[in-house]
C-alpha cells in the first residue's frame, strides 16, 4: 500500500493562522485557503472587510498551486500569449487560477501535499500574505 502524506487539519489551521496574522499587520483583509494533496478544501477563512468576490479565488489559488504545483505567480508569467502555458487559464472549468497569491505546501520529504491561496488585496499585498502563511507549514 502506498502512503501519501498531505495536509492535516491543524497544519491548515496553522497556515490560516499566519496568513491572517499577516494580512492584518499589512491592512489587506483577505480570504486564505488551504488545499490537501488531491486539491480538496481543508479549510478557508473570510476576514472581516474581505471581498466576497475573492473567496472562490482564494480557494482556486490554493488549488492551481496543488495541480501545477507552482506558484500560481510563476504560472502567470509562463501562460501569456506566446508563452508555453498560453490558455491554461480556460482548464479545469476556468479554475486555474494565474496570479500572484497561490503557493505549494511541500511535505517533509519535499513532495507537493497541499496548497495555500490568498485573495482580496493587490497582488503585491497577496504574495507577502501567502508567503507568510506558507512559511508557518
Amino acid at each position: 500500500m502506498r502512503q501519501v502524506e498531505t495536509v492535516s487539519l491543524d497544519d491548515a489551521r496553522r497556515v490560516i493562522a499566519a496568513g491572517e496574522q499577516k494580512a492584518r499587520e499589512i491592512g489587506s483583509p483577505s480570504n486564505v485557503a488551504v488545499v490537501d494533496t488531491g486539491g480538496n478544501l481543508v479549510t478557508h477563512i473570510r476576514m472581516d472587510d474581505a471581498w466576497m468576490g475573492s473567496i472562490d479565488i482564494s480557494i482556486n489559488k490554493a488549488f492551481t498551486a496543488r495541480a501545477f504545483d507552482t506558484s500560481t505567480g510563476d504560472l502567470a508569467k509562463n501562460s501569456q500569449p506566446g508563452e508555453q502555458f498560453y490558455g491554461i487559464a480556460d482548464s479545469k472549468h476556468g479554475r486555474v487560477m494565474i496570479f500572484a497569491g497561490g503557493l505549494p505546501l511541500r511535505g517533509s520529504t519535499g513532495n507537493v501535499v497541499g496548497g495555500v491561496g490568498v485573495s482580496g488585496g493587490t497582488g503585491e499585498q497577496d504574495q507577502i500574505v501567502v508567503e507568510a502563511a506558507m512559511a508557518a507549514f
